[in-house]
């Protein structure tokens, strides 16, 4: 017999997904009503539909009571976990963008690629570079907007001849389906007619195009101005307009005020605390961490580094680590006994035992994919990069790691990419990068936050990396596939023979690094995907 009368069901029925089954979704339309829901769920033994038709069904504002209560007077945190959001920001700089995505919890993040897009048009006759206010009331105003001007001019005019120079060095004929020996690849030829012809190209000049436009993103200042989509849940939100309203920068705290007027209109409940006392407060105490660290900082004095490098800071010795792999592997199929009792029975196994079990562990994995199991997670490296701001904005996006940064400079050089050489628009590049290092360096000294707007992709950037070998294995392993960008596939490739000199054995299981080098990284992924495409139009 049903738990709900007919009349009742037919009122779930606008809110729920079914009326009778025991898995079901929550359809309500208020937001505020679903996360509240979830919550009170757990504060009784009543079916979530009975507490639909009993508590919120004869209340309008039953969702918004719910939380005020939980949240402002109980100081639930997770409970803000209940409501979600998706927001869009258009235009914002790469260096507000990259404040966003510093939160690792509770948020995803689509930011628009510098690979596929190019970014030399005009609107009203101005290229799209942020000018921050305060800059633009000072008297550098006019050398900053001349500076990033020129940047992009630089950037702009040769956007035509280096695809034209990367079609030269790599032609079609080159990467024509005819050419494959791939048996798949053969089957797919079979289909030969003016639309596969037609693709093909497409791929082609695509590719070549994200070729050049990669060779050239050096040249963009971080003022750019990007887009960005972030998905998210209540309480990661209130957290990132608490620490964008800390910021010492007027556009991060402007976008504060404008993400959370967007997020009450939806979720107002879940992010009411952003700006009340204990906002405020949060506020406070994170400009005196800053502040704090600022001041330690200025009793050392370090040199300032110079040119790219990928240094292992810190490791622990190979047998430690696989001892910790292999009891963590243990001890989940080993009911009834403790963590140090099995560490201690490892201890005393052969090495040839332990590397037997590593590697039985390596042979399991078919893909990457396939990722290793949590033991992994036991082992940990640092990692000291300084390399390309560009290149950075690639590795920022992995979130299973600990990542400090500092501010972006133009204090430790640059490289420029041999195809700019090549093509003889090194001079052009070298005057880029010195302009901005002489606006930066007049800047700085009165706006050290501001003067980042200035310094372009190509600049040499220092951060460090912690991160255990289970994420180790996924970074390098995608870092490294064929239709990565060159500078951070190098890096990648490095990063591995850095672990595998210190781990070799533990290093087995990046069982999918690629260390080869491409001409047109990306020509395969996308000739693959279209053949994928066909092959489904076949069968279909």
């Amino acid at each position: 017999m049903s738990e709900f009368t007919a009349k009742e069901k037919k009122i779930l029925s606008g809110h729920f997904s079914n009326t009778d089954g025991s898995v079901f979704a929550i359809i309500t339309p208020r937001q505020v009503d679903r996360g509240a829901l979830m919550s009170r769920y757990s504060r009784t033994d009543k079916s979530m539909r009975q507490i639909f038709l009993d508590e919120f069904l004869k209340s309008e504002n039953r969702g918004e009571e719910f939380y005020n209560r939980v949240l402002l007077e109980y100081g639930d945190d997770s409970v803000a976990e209940l409501g979600e959001a998706q927001i869009a920001i258009e235009g914002l700089s790469n260096i507000a963008v990259k404040k966003i995505e510093d939160r690792r919890i509770g948020l995803s993040y689509l930011e628009k690629s510098s690979r596929y897009v190019a970014w030399n048009k005009k609107i009203n006759g101005q290229y799209r570079f942020y000018r921050d206010p305060e800059l633009m009331k000072s008297r550098y105003a006019d050398l900053y907007l001349e500076t990033c001007n020129f940047s992009f001019d630089v950037y702009s005019k040769n956007i035509e001849q280096m695809i034209n120079y990367v079609r030269e060095k790599h032609p079609i004929e080159k990467y024509s389906f005819k050419d494959s020996k791939d048996k798949k690849e053969k089957k797919f030829l079979k289909l030969k007619d003016e639309s596969d012809i037609k693709s093909a190209n497409m791929i082609y000049n695509g590719s070549t195009k994200a070729k050049a436009l990669d060779i050239l993103r050096g040249l963009l200042p971080a003022s750019t101005l990007t887009n960005v989509g972030i998905t998210g849940n209540g309480r990661a939100f209130e957290y990132l307009l608490t620490v964008l309203g800390s910021s010492d920068l007027h556009e991060e705290r402007d976008l504060a005020s404008k993400i959370k007027k967007e997020l009450d209109t939806i979720i107002k409940s879940f992010v009411r605390r952003t700006d009340d006392k204990y906002g405020k407060a949060l506020q406070n105490y994170l400009r005196d961490l800053k502040s704090t660290a600022r001041k330690v900082a200025q009793e050392i004095k370090p040199k300032i580094t110079l040119g790219v490098h990928t240094k292992l800071v810190d490791y622990e010795s190979e047998k430690n680590a696989i001892d910790k792999v292999i009891t963590s592997i243990i001890y989940e199929q080993s009911p009834s006994t403790s963590y140090l009792n099995i560490l201690q029975q490892v201890k005393n196994m052969s090495n040839e035992n332990k590397s037997r079990i590593i590697n039985s562990l390596t042979k399991l994995r078919k893909n990457r994919r396939h990722r290793p199991p949590r033991a992994f997670e036991n082992v940990y490296y640092t990692f000291d990069l300084l390399n390309n701001f560009g290149m950075f904005r690639d590795f920022h996006r992995h979130r299973v790691l600990t990542l400090e940064r500092q501010l972006l400079t133009t204090d430790h050089g640059y490289e420029i990419p041999d195809e700019i050489r090549v093509l003889g628009i090194d001079k052009d590049f070298d005057d880029c990068m010195d302009m901005t290092k002489n606006t930066f360096n007049k800047i700085r000294v009165k706006f050290p936050e501001q003067s980042q707007y200035v310094v372009n992709f190509a600049y040499n950037y220092p951060y460090f990396i912690k991160f255990n070998l289970r994420e180790a294995c996924h970074l390098i392993e995608l870092r490294t596939v064929p239709q990565g960008h060159v500078d951070y596939r190098k890096v990648a490739q490095h990063m591995y023979k850095e672990i595998n000199r210190v781990h070799p054995n533990l290093c087995k299981i990046i069982k999918f690094v690629d260390l080869k080098e491409y001409d047109l990284e990306r020509f395969k992924s996308e000739k693959r995907t279209e053949e994928k495409r066909k092959n489904k139009q076949i069968i279909s």
